[in-house]
């Protein structure tokens, strides 16, 4: 029998291209992290794999410890690459007659997303997906709502039903509905909504059917109606996989409700009817474990960066607060999803290494090895070169440990594959050759980091870097070094940190509204309560929504958190920003002064305080409700310091190791056996069988009580 603070509470899950972490919380806040290779024709094996893993450390298993658990986190990339693949469902298209091309067409920026410069300049260097559905499957049906969302012309509710048979007949496995201006007005697309149920039952066919105002009801048509879209193409096959996920989990005893990590930062159950607002959820986590790591420690400024297998993360939380974006685009596509504010540039330790045909120069990704590491692994299937077959050359990686040692990798089979496609052509060393591949990466990550920064108007030397992901704590010290950051820190945990932030989250719905509330500077009293009443109806709306979610999932009115937010921005400016309602209800002027005075406080902080322009007047533009309810959270472990010098069991001996066109001896130790207060000076590898930590010559690291090691350069 555990004795109650030892019990396994919360359990978070990445499941990423490359590698699945799993994270177990017991009641007493302790934490132990699992790493698996990932298995996308079955996420849930890997999950499986890698719970044992972690579940190892504590010598327990999941039969015992799936019963226990309180709750489950999942984030993962499967409704993303269902999209980027263009897997999804067939899908049918109902809009305004005369619009039927407005999904085809996309916005313009659609065609330049995930383009580098030089290729946005040229026309021949970029294109246009394939739409998610095609022209074939899309209908227009008579009606028109205009701009102030009055009705013009009726909906013809004859050609509904048509278009409802005509999409059955070419073979729609679901419908999705998105009529202009509903969002100021929804009667006639959920009229269409009903029509087409109606006539599908008539039919006898039993498929979805999705209006955006359901979901999405706000405004830019072609944001709505790609959401909408996505909702009904790969949220409901989505919706399969981790229903295969909650079923392993019953299988062994789970009684939990597993939980989904959303765009906006909080967590929803895999049944809730938005689920397109799971499609990136991963690195979400990483951002969610930074902010209540950076409020245990006391920082309110972190560059968050996260290196997986397949991309490089980044985040920036600036007086403790991270920003939503509210049109963010994802898979080349542009979406109306709160999305946590990130930036990403596909370039990994899985990236593929190859010389551009033109140039000869070195060209990284954006395509990666994925689960299957390198050619340095010998059953990957792979005769292309990737950074990890860089790492393992120059001794970065111990071959006999990768994963623990449950996968083999052959180091002379991955200084071949270098010499052949990168040394040679390029009449290097196949040390030089690889060595050039990572410090290339390390700088394009670093200029990378530094860009997104100073960008934004701020300074390096103002924030404390966060360093995490499986690959992070390989390259830490290559992109941050001279970048000036007050400190750089990487968590023992780093390999698991998303899943360690996916734990961190809040169970919490949101929905979002466009309204259209604008006022001047020195607007009378009786305005402003008017404004405030729009509002407060906006709110009271969503408030609904989000509390019928929580009692699908089987929780009490009483037992729910609601907090109301909105969106707002000066007149005549283009960007608003997300803000945290400093009322709870909106009724009288007075109310209308806070919610500005709070629009102007988060302004001064995202921008600057001289750059705040009142006199243009204030503009509403959209409303926003969370629910949440409580959920345990891990806590940071706090061990007793004992002293600088590591124990000599954390020594496993040394390793050659290449840089600077030099090899020398790096001493390795093992992470998980250096105490708090231990520092270790370069050349030094930290291993674990999760991730690996490597301090070059000039640096040197510190592990704290927290066991969070931070780097520093020393001369």
């Amino acid at each position: 029998m555990q004795a109650p603070n030892h019990r396994v509470e919360v359990m978070g899950i990445d499941a990423g291209g490359t590698m699945t972490d799993t994270f177990f919380v017991r009641g007493d806040g302790r934490f132990v992290v699992g790493k698996a290779q990932s298995n996308p024709d079955d996420e849930s094996f890997a999950i499986l794999e890698s719970s044992q893993d972690a579940l190892a450390h504590w010598e327990r298993d999941v039969d015992a410890v799936y019963p226990e658990l309180v709750t489950c986190v999942y984030s993962g990339t499967a409704m993303l690459n269902r999209v980027v693949q263009r897997k999804g469902l067939e899908v049918g298209l109902i809009v305004n007659r005369g619009f039927e091309q407005v999904h085809s067409m996309g916005r313009a920026i659609q065609s330049y997303l995930g383009y580098a410069l030089e290729d946005r300049l040229h026309l021949n260097t970029h294109r246009y997906d394939e739409p998610l559905v095609p022209l074939s499957r899309t209908r227009g049906v008579t009606e028109r709502t205009d701009v102030q969302g009055e009705i013009v012309i009726p909906l013809r509710e004859d050609e509904v039903r048509q278009a409802t048979r005509e999409l059955v007949e070419a073979g729609a496995k679901a419908i999705a509905i998105c009529f202009l201006q509903s969002h100021k007005n929804e009667t006639s697309e959920l009229r269409a909504r009903d029509l087409c149920r109606e006539e599908l039952v008539r039919l006898g066919v039993d498929i979805p059917v999705f209006a955006s105002v359901d979901y999405y009801p706000q405004r830019k048509e072609s944001h709505r109606m790609n959401t909408t879209i996505l909702e009904a193409y790969a949220a409901e096959p989505s919706r399969q996989t981790l229903k295969k996920v909650s079923e392993r989990f019953r299988k062994h005893g789970a009684k939990f409700d597993l939980r989904v990590m959303a765009t906006h930062g909080g967590t929803i159950s895999w049944k809730a009817k938005e689920l397109a607002r799971t499609i990136v959820s991963g690195p979400i986590g990483g951002v969610i474990g930074s902010k209540l790591l950076g409020e245990a420690l006391g920082y309110e400024n972190i560059a968050c960066s996260d290196i997986g297998g397949t991309s490089f993360d980044m985040a920036l939380i600036t007086k403790g607060n991270f920003a939503i974006a509210s049109d963010p685009d994802m898979a080349r596509l542009v979406l109306s999803l709160p999305l946590v504010a990130m930036d990403s540039v596909g370039a990994g330790a899985g990236s593929f290494v190859r010389l551009d045909p033109y140039s000869g120069a070195i060209k990284l990704g954006p395509d990666s090895a994925g689960y299957r590491v390198g050619t340095c692994w010998p059953d990957s299937g792979l005769d292309t070169v990737s950074v990890t077959d860089c790492h393992v050359v120059l001794g970065y990686l111990n071959p006999e440990n990768f994963l623990g040692g449950a996968i083999q990798l052959d180091v002379q089979r991955a200084r071949d594959h270098i010499q052949a496609q990168i040394a040679d052509p390029m009449g290097l060393s196949v040390e030089d050759a690889a060595a050039g591949v990572i410090e290339l990466l390390d700088l394009q990550l670093r200029e990378y980091l530094r860009a997104n920064i100073s960008a934004k108007g701020y300074s390096a030397t103002d924030f404390v870097c966060f360093s995490y992901g499986g690959a992070g704590p390989v390259h830490t010290y290559g992109y941050t070094e001279g970048v000036g950051f007050k400190d750089v820190i990487v968590p023992a945990w780093a390999a698991g940190f998303s899943a360690f932030g996916c734990a961190c989250a809040d169970f919490e719905y949101r929905y979002d509204k466009s309204v259209d509330v604008a006022l001047p500077q020195l607007a009378a009293d009786a305005d402003k309560t008017a404004a405030c009443a729009t509002l407060q109806a906006a709110w009271n709306e969503l408030a609904e929504k989000v509390v019928e979610e929580f009692v699908i999932n089987g929780f009490e009115p009483q037992d729910i958190i609601l907090r109301p937010g909105y969106r707002m921005q000066y007149m005549g400016q283009l960007n608003d920003l997300e803000i945290d309602s400093p009322v709870g209800n909106a009724d009288t002027a007075e109310d209308w002064d806070r919610i500005v005075d709070a629009f102007e406080d988060t302004y001064a902080r995202v921008y600057a305080s001289s750059a705040r322009s009142p006199e243009l007047g204030f503009s509403v533009t959209g409303a926003i409700m969370r629910g949440l309810v409580a959920t345990q959270k891990p806590t940071l472990p706090e061990d007793e310091e004992a002293g600088p010098i590591p124990p000599a069991a954390a020594r496993i001996g040394s390793r050659p190791f290449y840089r600077h066109k030099t090899w020398i001896d790096a001493t390795v130790w093992k992470m998980e056996s250096l105490l708090p207060g231990n520092r270790v000076r370069g050349p030094a590898i930290i291993e674990s069988d999760a991730t690996t930590f490597v301090v070059p010559d000039g640096f040197e690291t510190l592990i704290d009580k927290h066991r969070l090691f931070h780097l520093r350069e020393v001369k």
